[in-house]
């Protein structure tokens, strides 16, 4: 069983040091008030990390790019080599892709330089590469942390999740489509690109402001026309498929994958609205996803994501000064890289039990 928190080279108070059961237990009891108190005190420890740097910002922005640059240029030349290693290449290239998607989705939450023009314009930009419309998604994703593990505010931004006694209601037929849905096979390599390439064309999750969602991506698709296009006229048909769509769909599948593991991990929490608290399911509902620094640099950060959630204006390039200046930020709900595949197994909230389980038995 993944615990949610774990003892590192810290010593945690009692409540941290309770096992998931006793922790669910714990929160009506009287650790329940130790609990929000260090909630808090995680809270006010991370405010202290929302200010932008520009000597930083820029240079993540240049580093990203440049690095971006080399991975293209090399799987140009890798075709005379053999495209075994071209496909080789588009998974780094990808890999810088997922990094100015981190950047653009920083710069959705203002918190990427301290300028809100200067966020909006360079969001703006990188949404043309990422496939992803800016103003949209932003709205989209603010909708996402304010509604984070609430069980009646399921449907924005998020994997879908039922409740074990939602699925068990289903008809056979829904039951089945549920399953292939969060089979992990259908996330990463259909769902991801289909999510990314397909239905953020057409801003059907938000119906209001209906008009202003409808008109920033529909420029947005234009934006894409143009500059896909001129990469088709530049590369022609089949260089462009073999070169650019694959490093769409690695970056698709890689970003769908940080996503699933962010919140869908076994002891992960869900309440009903009465019961819900923002800060409470930001630190027990997320994820510190525990990656090497080559693939930190290149996710931005992003696993350490109860940090995230607790204060969305940290930029990502002071996430891990704000997690080191607190070690026992460190062992909460910490998800190792062998840990997280285990997770793929999970698809249903089990009310009873307080934690995510799999279809066995159900």
């Amino acid at each position: 069983m993944t615990r949610r928190f774990r003892r590192n080279s810290f010593d945690p108070p009692p409540f941290l040091r309770l096992s998931p059961p006793l922790f669910s237990a714990a929160r009506t009891a009287t650790n329940a008030g130790c609990m929000q108190n260090k909630i808090k005190e995680f809270a006010d420890h991370c405010l202290k990390y929302r200010t932008p740097n520009m000597t930083r910002a820029v240079g993540q922005i240049v580093t990203t790019g440049l690095a971006f640059v080399a991975c293209v240029t090399a799987m140009y030349f890798s075709l005379e080599y053999g495209y075994w290693l071209t496909l080789l290449l588009a998974i780094p290239t990808a890999g810088c892709a997922l990094r100015f998607f981190v950047i653009q989705h920083d710069c959705g939450h203002g918190s990427f330089f301290a300028s809100r023009r200067a966020n909006d314009v360079t969001g703006r930009v990188l949404s043309v590469l990422t496939i992803t419309p800016y103003a949209y998604w932003r709205r989209l994703h603010a909708l996402h942390h304010a509604s984070s593990s609430n069980l009646d505010r399921r449907g924005f931004g998020d994997i879908d999740t039922l409740t074990t006694d939602e699925y068990a209601v289903l008809t056979p037929l829904r039951r089945l489509w549920y399953r292939i849905y969060r089979n992990p096979a259908f996330l990463l390599i259909i769902g991801g690109p289909l999510h990314f390439l397909v239905l953020q064309r057409f801003p059907m999750t938000l119906r209001t402001p209906a008009l202003e969602m409808w008109s920033s991506v529909m420029l947005h698709n234009v934006a894409i026309l143009i500059f896909y296009g001129g990469l088709v006229a530049l590369l022609g048909w089949e260089h462009f498929a073999i070169l650019v769509l694959p490093v769409l769909v690695f970056a698709a599948g890689m970003g769908v994958w940080l996503f699933y593991v962010q919140h869908q991990f076994e002891a992960t929490t869900w309440d009903e609205t009465e019961n819900w608290d923002r800060k409470t399911a930001a630190m027990l509902g997320s994820s510190y996803y525990v990656l090497p620094r080559v693939l930190r640099w290149f996710t931005g950060n992003i696993g350490l994501h109860h940090i995230h959630h607790l204060c969305s204006h940290i930029p990502n390039y002071r996430l891990q000064e704000c997690l080191d200046a607190m070690p026992e930020l460190k062992g909460i709900n910490r998800l190792t890289m062998i840990e997280s595949l285990k997770t793929a197994s999970l698809a249903l909230w089990d009310p009873k039990a307080r934690r995510l389980v799999g279809f066995h038995g159900h």
